[in-house]
């Protein structure tokens, strides 16, 4: 998320996430969201400038229903095909996952094809951004400028930096400001808690999951990948990144055992 949110760049992958209002057909977002000024997609009001948005938990399984899903087998099995001398070998843990989801209850509920889906969409994307959770930060993202100055609620402070950090990486303080505020830890001051506590890493991942693309999940992946990175992938741009992401999410389908369902791409 580099001039976004989501550290796609320098993950090994492809670009960056989230920002400041502008219409929604400037990046063709999906119904209910909106196009920051940088061609990226949400809910929040760095997006839609002050309008609000997002939202998380309530409801659904929680963790307990997620362990029948994502096994030892199925997640380790995700890493094994990073190399072994990956940072995130050591500091992504499948407890550090369940941990965190007991704090979005909605996510991978609802149906047991629904939530299988989910399941294998984040995951899909998750292992796109960090190489087979291999990276934990955006590399050489610390010589990056991820500061807004205009979102004053969320003030940057000296020494801190913004750049892309967890299974699914953001920048910048307006996306730190409020990840902290809901998860409770000082995004601010210290974003790079992310990068050093795995609960809170996957609950930062889920936080921006909740907010920007658990709503438009019914509308299949295709819709999922266009809110996360569709500028950059979506509509022909590059048709590689997107077919990268759809292979992960197909083959975590078939492990569980779900049908991948409609419209696939964008």
């Amino acid at each position: 998320m580099a001039n976004s949110a989501m550290a796609l760049m320098s993950l090994g992958l492809a670009a960056a996430l989230l920002l400041s209002g502008a219409p929604a057909q400037k990046c063709d977002c999906p119904a209910g969201y909106c196009c920051s000024q940088f061609g990226y997609c949400g809910t929040t009001s760095a997006y839609c400038a002050g309008s609000g948005g997002g939202g998380g938990g309530g409801g659904g399984s929680g963790s307990g229903g997620l362990s029948s899903n994502v096994t030892d087998a199925f997640f380790n099995g995700i890493k094994s095909q990073s190399s072994g001398g990956c940072a995130g070998q050591s500091f992504y843990t499948r407890q550090a996952f369940l941990t965190a989801a007991r704090m979005y209850p909605a996510f991978g509920s609802g149906s047991s094809g629904a939530g299988k889906r989910e399941i294998a969409a984040f995951f899909a994307h998750v292992t796109h951004e960090t190489g087979h959770l291999c990276y934990i930060e955006e590399i050489n993202g610390a010589s990056h400028s991820y500061c807004d100055q205009t979102f004053t609620q969320w003030p940057c402070y000296p020494g801190a930096s913004y750049h892309g950090r967890g299974p699914l990486p953001f920048t910048f303080n307006y996306n730190y400001g409020p990840a902290g505020q809901s998860i409770g830890f000082d995004g601010l001051r210290s974003p790079q808690t992310v990068a050093q506590d795995p609960v809170v890493s996957f609950k930062a991942a889920l936080w921006f999951w909740m907010t920007n693309v658990h709503g438009v999940l019914p509308q299949g992946f295709g819709a999922t990948t266009r809110a996360l990175n569709g500028a950059v992938e979506c509509d022909g741009k590059n048709t590689a990144q997107m077919n990268a992401r759809l292979g992960y999410y197909q083959d975590y389908c078939r492990q569980l055992g779900v049908d991948a369902g409609g419209n696939l791409t964008c």
